[in-house]
């Protein structure tokens, strides 16, 4: 199959559309599916509820439950209740792992909302965030498919083990660009992969298994590095946090990765200085490292890195069956790349 997607260059190229725009493409379906998140909580103690509910609506665009559909539409058009539920699942499990980096993280907001454990405590928000991800396992064993189970239940312990990984990483300044991909392609690009792959086998649609784990890989890859640019060159209010933010909580980050490489090199004393806040997680001069960062060249690479990364997500999109859906997959990774302009 001859792909139309990936001809981004050619002079009448239409600007990229908002997600909102993407997002109409399943209005209805993202509809019914943004309720059932909410109608698939169950238990029995009310704080449980309480704090689910409460970390639901803190929750962002629901990008990961939105490719479960968009996939689940391109192999037949046509609403799919199981692809709705699916998709539920998916966002369950994506805010639970957000309350356990909160945890992590000692958060007190995220996108300006307080956190769980920063109204609760650590220990409900951590319980909550298990009891999350076991509610999600319980749903999924409704669908009676062992290879959806496995497909979710491998990718859970990758997400895990990227979690672990990044806390084993945390503060050191001897991380390398392959420890940091490492890490992303667990905490983050699993779960983009359990949403185009879960879609697959509710479509029996398997012979499309690895262009769609090749295309959530690349494209969960890419989500991550950009996010990781944007600490260092971002909006504060639109992110949610300050920047620098990373840096401080001694995050393995391929911006501050990269930096101390280049710095090595052209600036000993720059390179100590960020070696130093690395290693103690002590910023008081914030502005002066996220400088020696930015002037480092770390981030041009770093975009260069996460256009490679987008690149070989569209590519992976060009054995998928031709429609709009399709084209909605596509034109959210030009809305990440977007972010770095």
């Amino acid at each position: 199959m001859t792909s139309t997607l990936l001809d981004t260059n050619t002079p009448n190229a239409q600007p990229t559309p908002s997600y909102a725009d993407i997002q109409s493409i399943v209005a209805d379906d993202f509809e019914i599916m943004d309720k059932q998140v909410f109608g698939s909580l169950n238990s029995k103690v009310q704080l449980v509820m309480s704090v689910s509910q409460h970390v639901i609506n803190a929750g962002g665009k629901r990008m990961r439950p939105l490719i479960t559909l968009l996939c689940a539409r391109m192999f037949d058009d046509k609403p799919s209740e199981k692809a709705m539920h699916l998709a539920a699942i998916t966002e369950m499990l994506h805010t639970a792992t957000l309350v356990h980096d909160d945890v992590i993280d000692e958060s007190g907001q995220r996108r300006g909302k307080p956190t769980a454990n920063a109204t609760w405590d650590n220990a409900t928000a951590v319980l909550v965030g298990d009891y999350l991800i076991a509610r999600a396992f319980n749903l999924l064993v409704g669908f009676q498919s062992l290879p959806l189970l496995q497909v979710f239940s491998d990718g859970t312990c990758d997400i895990a083990e990227g979690e672990v990984l990044q806390l084993q990483h945390q503060h050191n300044p001897e991380a390398t660009e392959t420890d940091y991909l490492n890490i992303i392609d667990g905490k983050t690009s699993r779960l983009f992969m359990m949403a185009t792959q879960g879609a697959a086998i509710l479509q029996d649609k398997t012979e499309y298994m690895a262009a769609l784990g090749d295309f959530g890989q690349h494209f969960g890859n890419a989500f991550q590095i950009i996010d990781d640019v944007l600490d260092y060159s971002g909006d504060s209010e639109v992110m949610g946090k300050n920047l620098g933010d990373d840096l401080a909580e001694g995050k393995p980050t391929l911006p501050t990765i990269k930096a101390l490489e280049l710095l090595k090199d052209q600036n000993h004393e720059g390179y100590e200085q960020l070696r130093i806040a690395v290693q103690t997680g002590k910023t008081p001069n914030a502005e002066q490292l996220i400088e020696l960062v930015r002037s480092s060249g770390a981030l041009d690479y770093c975009k260069q890195r996460a256009l490679e990364e987008t690149r070989l997500a569209q590519q992976a999109l060009g054995t998928l069956p031709d429609n709009r859906y399709r084209q909605g997959l596509y034109q959210l990774t030009e809305l990440a790349s977007a972010r770095l302009v």
